[in-house]
């Protein structure tokens, strides 16, 4: 089964926002972990280095690992959909 072009980019993107939520948290170290003041009177487990662009391109790449494996799985019938009669 082909799905129509938005309803991949609406399944692409909860795929990349679900991932995004998955990687953020990873290799992440506080101020307080770190033992460095925090600037200007921040909170202590605000990151110190998030490397937010490292973690876009992470879950873009997962995202689409994911999304791959869900169109062929859906593509090649693995799990099929339910059909509906049409009027």
């Amino acid at each position: 089964m082909i799905l129509p072009l938005p309803t991949n980019i609406a399944i692409y993107l909860t795929i990349w926002w679900t991932a995004l939520f998955c990687i953020l948290p990873i290799g992440v170290r506080s101020h307080h972990e770190e033992g460095i003041p925090v600037p200007g009177g921040g909170d202590p487990a605000s990151p110190v280095n998030p490397r937010l662009v490292r973690k876009f391109i992470t879950t873009t790449w997962v995202s689409a690992l994911v999304f791959a494996v869900f169109w062929l799985v859906l593509r090649f019938n693995v799990i099929p959909l339910p059909t509906f009669p049409h009027n």
